[in-house]
């Protein structure tokens, strides 16, 4: 038997126990983790910087760097993350519904685990973390596949989940990491749909147009971050440069950073000469309109047809002119990714027309797009963010990761 086969195998026998877990020992096993990611932090950190030197050495762009790091304050946050998750309610076993057929029949809707979850996903080493906590939490068991870049960090946090969890009663193979980095293990793994019942990608555009492409199993797109935001006529210039200068220079790299700014036209003679002084580490890749009344700045450059609607995941950003609230919603829903788009303004009507008329999946009034995240919407992490519309949208918790089913229960009723 191959790897990937063995393992989706082991995990598919894992979940008829992981349902039958209790609350209080799944509870127990998150914490027990979280305290031994606390102790070991120094040894994470010495792992991680192998896979650091390794990714300088192969040429890796600054951002997938930092997306590699694992710094003190977000191994920290990964652990506070699992106590977290630990303190919400169990979903599993959630009555969503209920009702009686008028035949006496009580029927009941009721919530439970996907089963086995297939997670593919690039450099963000934290991500094995956040995703096996999700996983238990909802009795789902979890296959992880990261990249090479990673793999010495996943290896060693998957290990010590499972090492640390078993002691507190995890569920054998219940938290399983694909080891061999070959790209052919991808794609045996996306048609694995007798052992795997959902997909989800996580990592740059290529990976998850091959995944969406070519898998046989159901795939939740956690989609690129291509986020804009429009600077309405009427905002505050002061607070909107605030604010564009967070989601773009607070972590360039992350799919919630802003990547094009929309500026109504009445105000561009006012908010760009501020955007520059305050972004002066920013290339800003202005449009025609734009670009004439400032070409002599030392960050500004003129953009090209193929930059409006890119994600860059670096300090640059886009910046057009716009003629209004409509226009700038025609823009957005022409080159937006779907995940997440802000309007800075102080004119309510506006405001709605914008939040209701945008087709993101989370949509802002005057606060940066950086806080599309599980943890900043208190889900303590995430397992992506679903740019999609079926099933689930925007940061993905514990309650994304289940579905349900109709449990009836009757005393001898037959259809006639």
């Amino acid at each position: 038997m191959n790897e990937i086969l063995d393992i989706a195998k082991l995990a598919k026998e894992a979940t008829g126990e992981l349902v039958a877990l209790k609350s209080e020992t799944k509870n127990e096993i998150l914490r027990a983790v979280s305290a031994e990611i606390l102790a070991k932090k120094e040894q994470i950190k010495a792992v991680n910087e192998i896979d650091i030197k390794n990714g300088e050495a192969s040429g890796l762009s600054v951002a997938l760097l930092d997306r590699l790091r694992l710094s003190d304050a977000r191994i920290e946050a990964m652990a506070n993350g699992l106590l977290e998750v630990a303190d919400f309610a169990d979903p599993i076993g959630e009555i969503l519904d209920g009702w009686r057929h008028k035949n006496g029949m009580q029927i009941t809707k009721t919530r439970v685990p996907l089963g086995v979850i297939g997670m593919i996903y690039e450099s963000r080493p934290n991500v094995s973390i956040d995703a096996a906590a999700l996983a238990l939490k909802s009795s789902n068991a979890i296959i992880l596949r990261g990249s090479a870049s990673a793999i010495n960090s996943n290896k060693f946090l998957v290990n010590l989940f499972n090492e640390a969890g078993s002691k507190a009663g995890l569920v054998k193979n219940a938290v399983q990491l694909v080891q061999s980095t070959d790209r052919s293990v991808v794609e045996q793994m996306i048609k694995m749909h007798e052992f795997i019942d959902v997909l989800i990608p996580r990592g740059g555009k290529n990976l998850k147009e091959f995944i969406i492409k070519n898998a046989t199993i159901p795939v939740v797109e956690t989609g690129s971050g291509v986020c804009q935001i429009f600077i309405d006529e009427s905002t505050n210039i002061n607070e909107a440069v605030n604010i564009v200068k967070n989601a773009k220079t607070q972590r360039p790299s992350v799919c919630n950073a802003v990547e094009c700014v929309l500026v109504h036209e009445n105000i561009t003679d006012k908010f760009i000469p501020a955007l520059i002084k305050e972004l002066s580490e920013v290339e800003l890749r202005l449009d025609d309109e734009i670009y004439t009344k400032f070409m002599n700045e030392k960050n500004v450059v003129k953009a090209k047809d193929t930059d409006f609607g890119a994600e860059f995941l670096d300090l640059i950003l886009v910046v057009k002119s716009v003629k209004n609230t409509t226009d700038a919603i025609r823009y957005i829903n022409e080159h937006s990714s779907g995940h997440s788009d802000a309007i800075l303004s102080q004119n309510y009507a506006n405001i709605e027309l914008f939040l209701n008329s945008v087709n993101s999946a989370v949509m802002y009034a005057n606060a940066s797009t950086r806080f599309s995240d599980g943890g900043e919407f208190g889900f303590g992490g995430e397992i992506g963010i679903s740019t999609q519309k079926l099933h689930a949208r925007g940061p993905m918790g514990v309650r994304e990761l289940t579905t349900y089913k109709y449990v009836v229960r009757g005393n001898g009723q037959i259809r006639g």
